[in-house]
């Protein structure tokens, strides 16, 4: 009996690792603004790391838990905010854009709330549009942070990834919304 107990326990063993991630998102941003960026660009390596890994046990071994999938878009979402915002105010990335950014993710999230109160129903599945947006948010950001620790990336390439995130977010914001008021127009029937 105490061996299945230890058994059961490892199923959290991904949502330990999420939580640590949350847990490097301020030393992240107290490295950035303080100009440590060796230090800041490694966290984020271990950060994107730890994703990939608590992902890959999640799903191997069937350790999905429904604080799990909470957490780990959560802990994404968090680390993904606090880089635009710091690198927006480090003006390494335009205000706009970090504006943008924002106002999709409160528009997905009025539009999954005011959702589930019509329907008393939730499901939260990212559409195609929105995996390529956060995939390229990411792109942006480690490509921010390889420039702070003097790497060369060209000019060109830099503005071109500011502008594919921003239309990419655009799209996604106006896709939620046009789902979200769809499905509200279906459910009240």
């Amino acid at each position: 009996m105490l061996l299945w107990s230890w058994f059961n326990t490892l199923k959290y063993i991904p949502n330990i690792i999420t939580i640590l991630r949350i847990l490097l998102i301020a030393p992240i941003i107290w490295l950035i603004w303080k100009e440590s960026y060796y230090e800041a660009l490694v966290l984020v390596i271990i950060a994107g790391v730890s994703d990939g890994v608590d992902g890959f046990l999640a799903r191997y071994f069937h350790w999905q838990t429904p604080s799990g999938a909470v957490l780990d878009p959560l802990a994404d979402k968090i680390l993904l905010i606090s880089l635009f915002v710091v690198f927006g105010l480090k003006e390494l990335i335009p205000l706009w854009l970090v504006a943008i950014v924002i106002l999709r993710d409160i528009i997905i999230l009025a539009g999954a709330t005011a959702y589930h109160f019509v329907t008393k129903n939730l499901e939260m599945r990212p559409i195609l549009v929105s995996k390529v947006n956060t995939f390229l948010q990411i792109g942006l950001m480690i490509l921010v942070s390889l420039q702070l620790a003097q790497f060369a990336i060209p000019a060109w390439f830099h503005d071109a990834m500011i502008v594919l995130v921003a239309v990419s977010t655009l799209l996604s914001g106006f896709s939620y919304m046009f789902l979200w008021s769809k499905y509200t127009y279906e459910n009240k029937k």
